[in-house]
């Protein structure tokens, strides 16, 4: 089936993803984001596509059962109260029909229906999304935004993190050292290390999960996963490529709009 419960429990797994080595972003500099939240705690993020439609990781709904999530637009710092947040429960979630969590991160994307449109704000604007197939090219500078994760110790920040990074060549992330025949063409790969010290990299790390990776003003990828600790040269964050999923995604919002 194309649609699946939305269901609320993540990946306990380190793979679900964290900003390390970023910065704090400007106040509402990026109004797509999404902090989804069960029982009040961020576990990952989105990013509003439409007014009603925001977009995610697949592998963060895995476990079915009662619905508990809830989406914050709006947000900067999760831990204080903002006139600009505004809350949404899930009317529906459509993982995509292939992703099978039990045999990787293929096809990691999902569709959420909020239960109400969004009210357009400075605070809260839908992200354009690439489309018709197409692959980043090598080199282009990107940037990935998220809530998750600012040490491999688990620190969490106060504030929305962003971070740039550089899309990495197809076959260098397809290497055995690197991620091997896990890593499919609906993924691309991204990461920024220091020149004089490749132990230090820039990358998405737990709790972002779901977050756009942004090139060129379009949402191009979602945050899906990476290795046991993020900022490893050899396993730089993974992202699923939306373009592939043009067809599937127009399906999905637009018998459902």
């Amino acid at each position: 089936p194309a649609a699946l419960l939305c269901i609320n429990d993540v990946i306990s797994s380190a793979d679900s993803l964290r900003i390390i080595r970023g910065n704090d972003a400007a106040p509402h500099s990026r109004p797509y984001m999404a902090s989804i939240q069960k029982n009040g705690q961020h576990y990952c993020g989105g990013f509003l596509v439409a007014r009603q439609w925001v977009m995610s990781a697949a592998h963060c709904f895995t476990e079915q059962e009662e619905r508990r999530s809830k989406i914050v637009l709006g947000a900067h710092s999760l831990g204080v109260s903002e006139d600009t947040k505004q809350v949404f429960e899930i009317q529906a979630c459509y993982s995509h029909p292939e992703f099978l969590p039990d045999q990787g991160f293929d096809n990691d994307i999902a569709l959420l229906k909020l239960d109400r449109e969004a009210i357009l704000t400075a605070a809260v604007q839908p992200v354009a999304f690439q489309r018709g197939g197409q692959q980043v090219p090598e080199g282009t500078q990107c940037s990935a935004a998220g809530w998750g994760w600012t040490s491999n110790s688990g620190n969490l920040p106060g504030v929305l993190q962003e971070v740039s990074v550089e899309v990495l060549g197809r076959r260098l992330c397809a290497r055995s050292d690197y991620y091997g025949e896990k890593f499919t063409e609906n993924m691309m790969c991204a990461s920024k290390c220091d020149k004089n010290n490749k132990k230090l990299c820039k990358d998405t790390c737990k709790g972002d999960s779901g977050g756009p990776l942004v090139c060129d003003g379009k949402a191009a990828g979602i945050t899906s996963h990476a290795g046991v600790k993020c900022g490893w040269k050899k396993k730089p964050g993974v992202y699923t490529v939306i373009s592939r999923y043009t067809a599937w995604l127009q399906s999905i919002m637009g018998q459902r709009d």
